[in-house]
């Protein structure tokens, strides 16, 4: 009798211990909330070691996810996916070393626009639902992007109204299948004369289902140690959000002009001028490359390319090695900060939406009153043929695409003090992020969850037969 009580009680712990419940984080105003009611602020590095699905390897999950809990960071995000591939692994692996998820749902092949021609069609919706299918069921999904830099200047304004289409088809789909309610972004560039525009765009629309659920700037304004709030540019980022209607976020950060990255700018944005706006920042990048913006290697630089082993002369898998001083520099600033923010219950959001952008003559284009684009409208754009089929989509190789101006695995360039090199645009700092080649993918791991039907049965299942035999005895 004892014994076999202690066998099922070992049976029941082997199957607890796969499931790895985590909050969940939702949107309310213009904050993040876990399902505990606690604020959530982003403490995150951008991770993508190979390029098609960095979340497909298990091991190194594990090995990855073990470092970055002791980086201090709780955040990581993807850039491309294979929505076919199992993520369980990945996904628990992060999970358990409490690390949410931001995925990215484009493919080299679906971004909202290619070569200035924006459009939502039958066939990215269906690749976009895909990766929301298989992401929607790990608690530690915290968000979606529907697209990376797909406008980087006001040329491209025309792009922005194909955006909020993408995030309509793709919160009625989430909310059709009864999906948690995980919130659906936006990550942007860093341009002056475009940034304003629409950042009040995305959330302007009086219906609230027209509108993002958060709203993400790829800046790399801050650099080196000398710079304060008021020098770095965040004053004016500060400025230009604050009341702002939704959360919003560093969606790449960390400034490498000035080495090593002391990442001083955390203490703002996790501190008094910046934390009652901003919800934390993702650090650009995890894996060392060219670009020098990485915090770990796999192996010394060199070599032929080996698969998905080793890429462009650098090692993607093995046991990671932190760069020094950055990895520590970063711990240690995220170390101190610790925002408690405010409790979900006491919350009443107050902000108010802005008004719409108006349209201008060479510059912002988009009409505030014009409906959004349905499911197959395409974009036309100066110089473009007039007869471009509705739905249609242009499909740039892949060594075409990699390199995409709104790819959104981008490897960050250093560039001088006020041009985006990949974009030919003005940014308001020190230094901008320009788009010169798509960056490898990234690996990670995560949770299989409570919300594993299947997990759960089992559970449920052997405790019933368990009982059933102890009543029989």
């Amino acid at each position: 009798m004892g014994s076999l009580l202690a066998f099922v009680a070992f049976i029941f712990s082997i199957c607890c211990a796969g499931v790895n419940a985590i909050p969940t984080i939702t949107a309310v105003g213009s904050k993040f909330f876990t399902s505990e009611g606690n604020q959530f602020y982003i403490k995150g590095v951008a991770y993508q070691l190979v390029e098609d699905d960095p979340l497909a390897n298990t091991p190194q999950c594990q090995l990855d996810a073990s470092l970055m809990k002791q980086l201090g960071a709780n955040s990581i995000r993807v850039y491309h996916v294979d929505p076919s591939a199992d993520h369980s692994g990945c996904m628990n692996a992060f999970a358990q070393n409490n690390i949410y998820v931001w995925v990215d749902m484009d493919s080299f092949k679906t971004y909202i626009q290619f070569d200035g021609v924006p459009s939502w069609t039958q066939n990215k919706s269906d690749s976009y639902r895909a990766v929301m299918d298989n992401f929607q069921q790990y608690d530690n999904t915290a968000g979606f992007f529907v697209g990376n830099e797909v406008l980087n200047s006001v040329a491209d304004s025309a792009a922005a109204p194909y955006l909020l289409s993408a995030a309509v088809d793709l919160k009625n789909y989430r909310d059709a299948k009864g999906y948690r309610k995980i919130p659906i972004g936006y990550s942007a560039t860093d341009t002056a004369n475009l940034r304003p525009m629409l950042q009040d765009y995305v959330v302007c629309r009086p219906n609230v289902t027209e509108r993002l659920d958060f709203y993400a700037l790829n800046s790399y304004e801050w650099c080196g140690s000398s710079p304060t709030f008021n020098t770095s540019g965040y004053f004016g980022l500060q400025e230009s959000a604050e009341g702002y209607a939704i959360p919003i976020f560093f969606s790449e950060d960390g400034c490498n002009t000035v080495p090593p990255r002391t990442f001083n700018d955390q203490a703002a944005i996790f501190g008094p001028d910046m934390v009652d706006t901003w919800s934390g920042a993702i650090i650009y990048e995890w894996i060392q490359e060219t670009n020098n913006y990485g915090l770990v290697t796999y192996g010394p630089p060199g070599g032929a390319n080996q698969g998905s082993v080793v890429v462009d002369g650098f090692t993607r898998q093995g046991t990671p090695t932190p760069v020094q001083p950055d990895f520590s520099n970063l711990a240690a600033q995220w170390s101190t900060l610790t925002p408690t923010g405010v409790m979900s219950a006491a919350y009443t959001p107050s902000a108010s939406v802005p008004a719409c952008p108006t349209s201008t003559a060479g510059g912002w284009t988009v009409d505030p009153s014009a409906p959004l684009p349905t499911l197959g409208a395409v974009g036309v754009t100066p110089g473009m043929p007039s007869g471009v089929p509705q739905g249609s989509i242009t499909i740039m190789s892949t060594s075409s695409a990699f390199s995409a101006s709104q790819n959104s695995s981008t490897y960050r360039s250093t560039v001088s003090s006020s041009s985006a090199t990949g974009a030919g645009s003005t940014t308001s700092g020190a230094a901008a992020s320009a788009t010169s080649k798509g960056a490898a993918g990234r690996v990670g791991p995560g949770p299989i969850l409570a919300n594993n039907a299947g997990l759960m049965g089992t559970v449920i299942a052997l405790l019933a037969v368990g009982a059933g035999v102890v009543f029989w005895l």
